[in-house]
């Protein structure tokens, strides 16, 4: 076994992989750039090495950069993680080179599998369903433009060594194909150093089913059942599950060795994931392979109960699999949210900034049988750069039922504390309540057919906003109590707490009495409807643990005047909490209106400009390419919501702008 691996990575990859040879006893070395000269990775590793400036091109995939760490550090073998040069043939030939181990498959399967277009010409000499599409190299946007007439639309642009949605594009006419074709190669260049793009058949309604495989060098190929990964946006998983709600055994089997089959046909050792698109009626296709370690592989351990990453090790190492296929049972269900620094109030945007509250739940076994695991590479005072990808956290939940592993995902999802940027947790939780994700029933078009016009937060039913109405009105008491309580009053001029309020939540106006005692407060509704509550809420925490009626409801809480910001179950809401004659005059109060900003158009997220396409006193119409604005290797195009005339432009290609900032003025 070795003594020492570097890590060729960054973030929670290269923690997560540190975890894990330190279990086994392994020292480690890790790598990093400028911006991450204070991050995780770099106090958990047992050494560190600086390898350049903060873009990725200039350090974490620089191969030089790397072998001079190796040769530094004297490591034995180096762990890719996921993306930058884990798919890396020059890297893995390297590595070979200087007789240093690879604990990922060999080159050659790299090169096969690792390339989009050979990997599929591949499946189909073997047998392999596959989507229609064009699979040579495309010379330019009129060739692209004419591939796709004759595949037929929708497509799918793809950069051939494409990973993580970057270089990807969905076209629906010629003008997108043209857009689609430009943008994604610039974003392969940029991420991959590679701009070979190809075309397939984009297929409509289909579910992105994986199989987790595992091969050592003695010829043994097991596959490690399915990941359900349709929960997507910009062709990016957000929420994965192991095993899926749909698939039967006949077809998990018929897909595993399918898969296992094509590991085989190529050489494959190591972990590796073989990716498919599957119908309505279960009917299966190739799409891609690979040969890394995958982002969502915690969910496949839950399952297993086994630690793909020492695996991993143990074959770079010559061992043999020490289990066969008959041996890899399916053990409850898991689930996986990927907290990104999006905002998903403004269509999933990078966020970045520094992490001021980073609370994870607790990980380990809860007190109704589940297991919470949080993989992260942050922590609370650290920042998210606009360098790297915006991942924050993967939040895992396991119990033995679907819906159980649902649930847990729930109230970790309400106990997790994220502030200083934006982030997708109200997202992840919306989904988590919605009819469709709890019934199995989603494809890959998820988010486009739920939230069409972007996501708004979730809306609680009635009965969630009583729960929510009666848990805010015990906690105001408290709050009110406490203010009675301050030091400086005249004697005998105490404020008295009544017991008569009125809630204001979502919209309704809700009269309530409370009765209190030393264990809770039972709060009863004019209509006779009574809720107890007990919390261990104080006034000023930013986390409530409430039960109502003896069900769980965990609210983050922001004070504001006569009452709080509560925040659950993806829903943003304002609660006020008055006395009866206040609410009274509050109706009263005009309601301040937000500010206009039609004739602006303002930087949705923190980036550089690439390209300005319109000039001073241009006519636009509705839907025009305005703008191209580069955040965290993705290219975002602004367009012009309306008919108008370009009056000013205030930011020029190469400008650094932050959230807000006015690109153009219309007259």
């Amino acid at each position: 076994m070795f003594k020492k691996i570097l890590i060729a990575n960054r973030g929670e990859i290269a923690c997560r992989v540190i975890k894990t040879a330190r279990k086994m006893g392994i020292q480690t070395v890790a790598v990093y750039s400028d911006a991450d000269r204070n991050a995780l990775h770099v106090r958990m590793a047992d050494e560190a090495v600086h390898i350049g400036p903060s873009p990725a091109n200039q350090s974490y995939i620089v191969i030089d950069k790397i072998m001079q760490a190796i040769r530094q550090t004297g490591a034995e073998a180096v762990h890719p993680g996921y993306g930058f040069l884990s798919e890396n043939m020059n890297f893995a030939a390297a590595l070979e080179k200087e007789g240093v181990v690879f604990i990922g498959p060999p080159s050659p399967a790299i090169e096969a599998m690792g390339d989009k277009i050979t990997s599929k010409k591949l499946a189909q000499e073997a047998g392999v369903s596959t989507v229609p599409g064009y699979m040579g190299l495309i010379a330019d946007a009129d060739e692209a433009v004419k591939i796709s007439n004759e595949i037929g639309y929708p497509v799918m642009i793809k950069a051939s060594a494409g990973g993580g949605g970057k270089g990807m594009r969905i076209a629906w006419s010629e003008s997108e194909v043209k857009e689609g074709f430009e943008s994604s190669k610039n974003e392969a260049a940029n991420s991959f150093g590679d701009d070979r793009i190809f075309i397939e058949k984009f297929v409509t309604q289909p579910r992105h089913i994986e199989i987790q495989v595992l091969a050592d060098k003695k010829g043994n190929c097991v596959y490690l059942h399915e990941r359900e990964c349709s929960i997507q946006r910009r062709n990016q998983k957000v929420i994965e599950e192991a095993p899926s709600p749909f698939l039967d055994e006949a077809t998990r089997k018929a897909m595993g060795e399918q898969a296992c089959a094509l590991a085989k046909a190529v050489g494959y050792t190591s972990a590796g994931t073989v990716e498919f698109i599957v119908d309505g009626n279960r009917n299966f296709y190739f799409l891609e392979m690979n040969t890394r370690l995958q982002v969502e592989h915690p969910v496949t351990e839950l399952i297993t109960g086994i630690d793909l990453v020492e695996q991993m090790i143990r074959v770079a190492a010559g061992e043999p699999l020490p289990f066969a296929q008959g041996d890899l049972k399916i053990n409850g269900w898991a689930m996986e949210s990927r907290l990104y620094a999006e905002d998903p109030y403004r269509n999933f945007l990078p966020s970045i900034g520094r992490l001021t509250r980073y609370r994870p739940p607790a990980e380990g076994e809860t007190t109704r049988g589940g297991i919470v695991r949080n993989d992260t590479g942050v922590y609370e005072g650290g920042e998210i750069s606009m360098f790297y990808d915006p991942m924050i956290a993967k939040l895992c939940t396991w119990a033995p039922t679907r819906e159980a592993a649902i649930e847990e995902m729930r109230l970790a999802l309400d106990t997790f504390e994220v502030e200083g940027i934006g982030h997708n947790l109200p997202f992840v939780a919306a989904v988590m309540d919605h009819p469709k994700f709890v019934a199995g029933d989603m494809t890959t078009a998820f988010i486009a057919e739920e939230y069409p016009d972007g996501f708004q937060g979730a809306a609680l039913d009635e009965s969630q906003l009583r729960k929510v109405a009666a848990a805010a009105a015990a906690m105001n008491r408290l709050a009110e109590i406490r203010r009675t309580r301050i030091s400086g009053t005249m004697d005998n001029h105490q404020r008295r707490v009544g017991n008569d309020w009125v809630v204001s939540v979502g919209g309704h106006e809700l009269a309530v009495k409370i009765d209190a005692d030393r264990d809770g407060a039972t709060v009863t509704f004019t209509d006779g409807a009574a809720h107890r509550v007990t919390s261990d809420w104080t006034p000023g925490s930013q986390l409530a643990r409430t039960t109502v009626d003896g069900a769980p409801v965990v609210m983050k809480v922001g004070e504001i005047p006569m009452g709080f910001r509560l925040r659950l179950r993806g829903a943003d809401l304002k609660v006020h909490v008055r006395t009866p004659r206040a609410a009274e005059l509050a109706k009263l109060m005009p309601e301040k209106l937000p500010p206009d900003t039609s004739r602006f158009l303002l930087c949705p997220m923190p980036g550089l400009v690439v390209k300005i396409n319109v000039s001073e006193g241009d006519e636009v119409q509705e839907g025009q390419a305005l703008a191209t604005v580069e955040a965290m290797k993705m290219e975002n195009i602004l367009r012009a919501e309306k008919k108008a005339v370009i009056k000013k432009i205030n930011a020029a290609p190469g400008a650094s702008l932050k959230v807000d900032d006015v690109i153009m003025e219309f007259e």
